[in-house]
């Protein structure tokens, strides 16, 4: 018994083609078909089941496990309606009652002034709203109320008590601390149309400012002939033209002293 030497195919390889003979055709050996073994085909078949059933499970799974969504429950309280309202009608505020003129600062009662400080007086009807304030000399001197703290309130034009509106003017009549206040304020002095006034006893100042400004006006000392400076501080003792004379625009003369001391 003949072995035959030619070597088998190992299992997975493609089997071993005889030698070709001598002179033989092309086209001689026939072409083998490999069939895959039965092992090999129940592998495929085992793996291609399991990845089908693999797939058919997790969509299972995952339409199975799914939760519903948490439900939500919306509450709504209703108002209650307010007696004596209507949904039509909203409720209207009271009107209130219209400040006074006094309530909004455009009436004041004035205060009293006299016997205050000419400073004190001021600062009291500022803080009453009066901003409209004066002052003058009661003495009729005409004198500056320079330093308001040397100055006292011996009247006031606008009576004490009374309700005014706030933009009313208010002037206070004064003299200086060391001074007694008059019975009545000195007038101011005018001229009496075109006729010379009388300016006896009133001072310089108050007498030059009573004649028309164009007016020549000579003051000397009726005493000592010293110069007259502070004009506010001499009276007049003296005045050429007289009282009542008609005046036409001639130069006036007027001798004057020292409030404190006596014409001659």
């Amino acid at each position: 018994m003949s072995w035959n030497t030619q070597a088998q195919p190992q299992w997975g390889q493609p089997p071993v083609q005889p030698p070709k003979p001598p002179g033989a055709r092309p086209g001689w050996a026939r072409k083998r078909v490999v069939i895959p073994s039965a092992v090999g085909l129940f592998f495929i078949g085992v793996v291609i089941g399991s990845a089908g059933s693999s797939g058919k499970g997790s969509g299972t799974e995952s339409t199975s496990n799914a939760k519903p969504g948490p439900s939500v429950t919306v509450t709504v309280t209703a108002q209650p309606k307010q007696a004596g309202t209507s949904d039509d009608k909203p409720t209207e505020p009271k009107e209130k009652a219209k400040p006074t003129a006094e309530d909004t600062g455009e009436e004041a009662s004035v205060p009293k002034f006299v016997g205050m400080g000419l400073q004190s007086a001021q600062d009291t009807a500022q803080a009453k709203g009066f901003y409209g304030l004066s002052s003058h000399d009661s003495l009729g001197r005409d004198r500056l109320q320079a330093l308001d703290r040397n100055w006292k309130v011996c009247s006031q034009n606008i009576k004490a008590g009374k309700t005014v509106p706030t933009d009313t003017k208010l002037d206070f009549g004064a003299v200086k601390l060391e001074e007694a206040c008059p019975a009545m304020d000195e007038e101011p002095l005018e001229a009496a149309g075109s006729k010379m006034p009388n300016l006896a006893g009133k001072s310089v100042k108050a007498a030059r400012g009573a004649l028309d400004s164009g007016t020549s006006v000579t003051v000397t000392d009726a005493a000592e002939g010293r110069m007259v400076l502070m004009e506010s501080n001499w009276k007049v003792c003296s005045q050429t033209p007289g009282p009542g004379t008609k005046l036409k625009g001639q130069p006036v003369e007027i001798t004057a002293v020292k409030f404190e001391e006596n014409c001659p």
